[in-house]
């Protein structure tokens, strides 16, 4: 009896080691339409001209559109116009530090799902700055899910453009 269970098994064992790989089954249904990966959502990127002057009480709100949703898991990241060198324009991520003779000038912001405050921070006298340095800045502000931003050079505002496949920034206000 032991050597016919023996080689029922041993039957078994070659049985489904061998023979030819049968044909594929039935395609299944089709499952709901869903949304192309090459279109979807991965950031946006909006533009702003702020005055951060006594009559703004150096700071400035920004309404992030109803049309962008932000989620607790976004990272936002601002970043400034410095200047235009040769028609290329100079972007600096905030907060940015500026030192100067009479102490220390900080443009920087924060965020909640539905603003962005612009501000200025710092040891200087804001009264008596020059108003290049509070009227008329331009900012970007670059609104990003968290997981995406881990491979981004947060610090290089086109590197950030090229990532998200930012073709035109968004100019609000």
């Amino acid at each position: 009896m032991k050597k016919i269970y023996a080689l029922l098994l041993f039957s078994i064992v070659l049985m489904s080691c061998e023979g030819t790989v049968g044909p594929p089954g039935p395609v299944g249904p089709p499952g709901a339409p869903g949304e192309d990966g090459a279109d979807g959502f991965i950031g946006q990127v909006i533009e702003v001209e702020a005055d951060l002057n006594a009559d703004m009480n150096f700071e400035y709100f920004v309404e992030i559109p109803s049309d962008i949703e932000v989620f607790e898991s976004d990272i936002i990241v601002v970043y400034r116009l410095m200047e235009v060198f040769e028609d290329l324009d100079v972007w600096e991520p905030l907060p940015q530090t500026i030192f100067r003779d009479n102490g220390i000038l900080l443009y920087t912001f924060d965020y909640t799902l539905f603003d962005v405050r612009l501000f200025l921070d710092g040891t200087v006298d804001f009264g008596k700055l020059d108003p290049n340095d509070t009227d008329g800045l331009i900012f970007r502000i670059a609104i990003l899910p968290a997981d995406f931003a881990k491979g981004i050079n947060l610090k290089n505002m086109d590197d950030v453009l090229k990532a998200v496949n930012v073709d035109s920034v968004r100019r609000i206000n």
